[in-house]
């Protein structure tokens, strides 16, 4: 039985500052002209993996970002968006409500955990245009709680 472990040893997996392990596995050489101006590779690709309790913190990024379900448990990916909590589930069991991929705004906070916090779940994101860290804010628990008040229990989970 393969576990957390054998992928992060296996996929050459390192920590991510949001949280959990990841890898980048695809750059693309063509460059295009991001929404804020910067110049961006068209696309960009990782592994993520969370483990048990670990979570992915609410952070946001200025492109859409794909997010694809391979292995493991269930993952719950948060997003706060109009003043609403939306919890999308990742998986393999379509008929319970799971989904194999979902996809994240761009600008839109959101974090992740897997689901019931035992086990681990694999997936690979996408960002296009690509991911760059000049692009990524990690939330600040006060202004967060401060735009979205109602959702102060899961944010203060998640910062």
């Amino acid at each position: 039985m393969t576990t957390a472990h054998d992928l992060i040893q296996q996929l050459h997996l390192q920590p991510h500052p949001e949280g959990g392990y990841y890898r980048e596995t695809y750059r693309a050489s063509l460059h295009t002209t991001a929404a804020s101006g910067a110049q961006r590779n068209a696309s960009t690709a990782i592994y993520y993996l969370l483990e048990n309790e670990n979570k992915s913190h609410f952070h946001r990024i200025q492109s859409d970002e794909l997010w694809f379900f391979h292995q493991g448990q269930p993952l719950e990916v948060l997003l706060l968006e109009n003043g609403q909590l939306t919890v999308l589930t990742l998986g393999h069991n379509v008929a319970r409500g799971e989904m194999p991929q979902a996809v994240v705004p761009a600008h839109t906070w959101f974090g992740a955990r897997v689901q019931g916090g035992v086990g681990f779940a694999l997936v690979s994101c996408t960002v296009a245009p690509g991911f760059d860290f000049a692009d990524f804010e990690l939330a600040d628990r006060t202004q967060l709680t401060h735009e979205f008040p109602a959702q102060a229990a899961v944010i203060e989970q998640f910062t």
